[in-house]
């Protein structure tokens, strides 16, 4: 199985998707289609064995599309490659001259037509000649009749053939001014449909624009400027103060700011240096940085964002293939409307209005270009949503499912509280705990260890030499500093220690841990070893009892979780879920402080797929939230499955439906009410599209609307539809500057 990728020209419309995926699926080896109006190309997967590209190409050719192939769309127009500047469509010289005589004679004959109906020319004398009249049907017609005949010789009954029969039956009884004002009309409909749907296209150029098109390297010593498509893996890139960053990749040396709103959203810089991941089209702002490349072009984060941008049509959501049936049988039953309307009236001028007026763009466009609107927009503040498919199912999600470790929580333990136990006398305090427990805990691996170390750095405390290190296994640590003895470890080992835990002392341990907190004991055996104690202390160290203090340690709940948790609460999602593997104890805690009561616990992955399966069996539509890989499967199940944090990470951005580049919850939230407000505008547009067409076309079929003013209206519900789709982009862009 090989895929190709094609550029088409000309692929603008709903009928021009269906016209392409139909003259495809009857080709022997073909197994799938995508068709991007966004791109402008088409992906087809097919069978070397029994069909070659060069034949899917002449088939494409062969209704009237120029077809060119191509390595990748985000190769070629995003990294510099020879012929990127085709995928912009523009009109050639002949296009140019051909629409400005139609649109000159159109003009023309408009005029002609509102000074004779006002009475300035008595007799009705004719401004444009019938040759003159005869030579702007045939130009401006020729593209459109082309199609028709094309698509007739393929058996398909197309919008360009019905355009064709209104032209040509209008000018055969004679209404030769009709004919080619229906000519002029649809050229001007095509052109705007065409300027719509580039503007459409617009968001995936921005975020190409955002790619750079040189970087320079380090060679021998030197920098030379080198072009990105020159660049390959294990290059050493240079960054000064100020330069875009070329490539993604690993920074070796310098240090700096780096602004990573291309990539994640963010507002704010990023400090990186050595060991820390940087990403191609992120600012470096202040600082110097040599970076040793991983990824280049297409595979960079950038080259996936934009694919998946481009490709988000290829998803389709069940409203969207409802537009393509529609598009699909419409056509048909515009003809067999157009033949009755013509045996019940015997008018031909009335069967030819309902030909020009019968036109399925706009149901079709309503889909591809609200899709197209939210999924650029989001990309752009880092909310990356793969298609129509599943915004249509975040707008009807219900119940949201949420994993704990990493995605509620920060997925590494830190230091919440610490508590010297101690009298009035005593000169023990928190930066003491601190330190002594750090000295210890310096050569431990464990998690506990690592959350200990890092609160001491940021405390600034300095940390002591310790000997006699020993690990205790599920128990604590024991080690000597500055020749005392030191123990912290749970209270199982105290009592092994024989080491008394006094009853106030206790109530505040247990009161952490209702908490859901770790807490950690540190004693002190032997009083000769402790002279900044009291006297009283002193003898309870004689005793073997020298407890001075206690660490309590947690996985910390994210700072925005709570209020993107209220929000949701907020826009109607009726059930919110915690999942975790932790114990109940654990658990109950970390949902209280969310703000919810339904919770799991003890959950294995195997239970959390189950937990979604007999959620989505009760008729919920579940939305899961997890880190991308551990979860998964889980995501998979999910009706949409949202990964946090996923910049840099391919398979946490693969396996989502939904993917944050930062772990932003209030992202969340936003997801849903942006696949809300799509779903709403899509509808919006489906409905004006079908009404306008029934509607014309019945004002046509009792001769109302002539052919004529049929084509002049066909092309406004298109316009509306692209205007109220383009709501999306000012929506989010009014939002993304609202947080900021």
């Amino acid at each position: 199985m090989k895929t190709v990728e094609l550029k088409v020209d000309g692929l603008c419309c709903a009928d021009c998707a269906i016209k392409v995926e139909k003259v495809l699926k009857a080709a022997k080896g073909v197994k799938d289609i995508k068709t991007l109006l966004s791109a402008e190309k088409a992906v087809v997967t097919y069978d070397e064995a029994e069909v070659k590209p060069e034949e899917i190409i002449k088939r494409i050719e062969g209704i009237g599309y120029k077809v060119r192939s191509q390595e990748s769309v985000v190769a070629c127009l995003c990294y510099g490659r020879q012929g990127s500047q085709e995928l912009s469509k523009k009109r050639d010289l002949a296009d140019t001259l051909r629409f400005a005589f139609i649109t000159a004679i159109g003009i023309i004959a408009l005029a002609e037509i509102g000074l004779e109906y006002f009475g300035f020319l008595e007799k009705g004398l004719e401004l444009i000649p019938l040759p003159v009249t005869l030579i702007a049907i045939l130009l401006g017609g020729y593209p459109i009749f082309k199609k028709a005949f094309l698509g007739l010789l393929n058996k398909q009954i197309n919008v360009d053939l019905m355009m064709s029969v209104g032209i040509i039956g209008a000018a055969a009884i004679g209404e030769f001014t009709s004919s080619m004002l229906v000519v002029f009309f649809m050229n001007l409909a095509h052109y705007l449909e065409e300027f719509t749907v580039t503007r459409s296209r617009q968001t995936i150029k921005e975020l190409i624009k955002l790619a750079p098109k040189t970087a320079r390297i380090k060679v021998d010593g030197r920098e030379i400027e080198v072009d990105v498509t020159e660049l390959k893996s294990g290059d050493i890139v240079a960054a000064r103060p100020g330069e875009k960053i070329s490539v993604d990749g690993i920074v070796i040396k310098g240090l700096s700011s780096v602004n990573q709103a291309s990539i994640t959203g963010e507002s704010m810089p990023i400090e990186k240096g050595i060991g820390d991941e940087v990403f191609a089209a992120t600012l470096n702002e202040n600082g110097y940085l040599e970076i040793r490349t991983t990824k280049v072009g297409e595979d960079t984060t950038l080259g996936k964002i934009i694919k998946l941008v481009e490709e988000a049509e290829a998803h389709k959501a069940p409203v969207q293939k409802f537009a393509d049936r529609f598009t699909t049988y419409f056509l048909p039953s515009a003809v067999s409307l157009a033949i009755l309307t013509y045996l019940i009236s015997g008018k031909a001028i009335y069967a030819i209005a309902v030909l020009v007026a019968a036109c399925p763009c706009a149901v079709g466009l309503a889909t591809p270009l609200s899709v197209i609107a939210s999924v650029g927009s989001s990309a752009r503040r880092g909310l990356l949503i793969k298609g129509g498919l599943y915004l249509e199912a975040l707008a009807k999600v219900d119940c949201v499912v949420m994993d704990k470790t990493g995605t509620v929580t920060f997925g590494k333990p830190q230091v919440t509280d610490i508590v010297a136990v101690s009298s009035q006398q005593s000169a023990v305090s928190k930066e003491d705990i601190l330190r002594l427990a750090v000295s210890v805990e310096r050569h431990s691996e464990h998690a506990i260890a690592s959350a200990i170390i890092e609160k001491a750095k940021k405390e600034g405390i300095e940390i002591p030499e310790s000997e006699g290190f020993e690990y205790l296994i599920g128990k604590g640590i024991k080690g000597k500093v500055e020749g005392k003895t030191i123990i912290l470890g749970n209270q199982k080992l105290l009592e092994e220690k024989e080491i008394t835990i006094f009853k106030d002392i206790m109530t505040k341990a247990e009161e952490l841990e209702k908490e859901g907190k770790t807490v950690l004991f540190l004693a002190i055996p032997s009083p000769s070893l402790t002279p900044t104690l009291s006297h009283r202390e002193r003898e309870r160290g004689a005793r073997g009892e020298g407890v001075i203090g206690i660490i309590a340690v947690a996985d910390v709940l994210r700072d925005e979780v709570p209020k993107a948790i209220e929000d949701l609460k907020k826009i109607g999602i009726k059930r919110l879920i915690l999942l975790t593997g932790d114990n109940e104890r654990v658990a109950s805690s970390v949902v209280n402080k969310l703000g919810i009561t339904e919770y799991r616990a003890n959950c294995l992955p195997q239970d959390k797929i189950e937990i979604v399966k007999r959620l989505q069996d009760d008729g919920h539509k579940v939305c899961m939230i997890g880190d991308g890989v551990n979860d998964a499967p889980t995501l998979a199940q999910a009706d949409v499955g949202i990964a946090m944090g996923v910049a840099g990470t391919d398979v946490a951005m693969e396996a989502a439906h939904v993917a944050l580049m930062r772990d932003d919850w209030s992202q969340v939230p936003h997801a849903v009410k942006v696949g809300r407000n799509t779903y709403k505008i899509i509808r919006q547009g489906i409905a004006l599209g079908i009404s306008w067409d029934v509607i014309t076309m019945g004002l046509a079929s009792i001769g109302i609307l002539s052919p004529v003013m049929a084509a002049a209206l066909e092309e406004l519900p298109t316009l509306v539809v692209a205007a109220n789709a383009s709501r999306l982009l000012v929506n989010d862009s009014m939002m993304l500057r609202h947080k900021t």
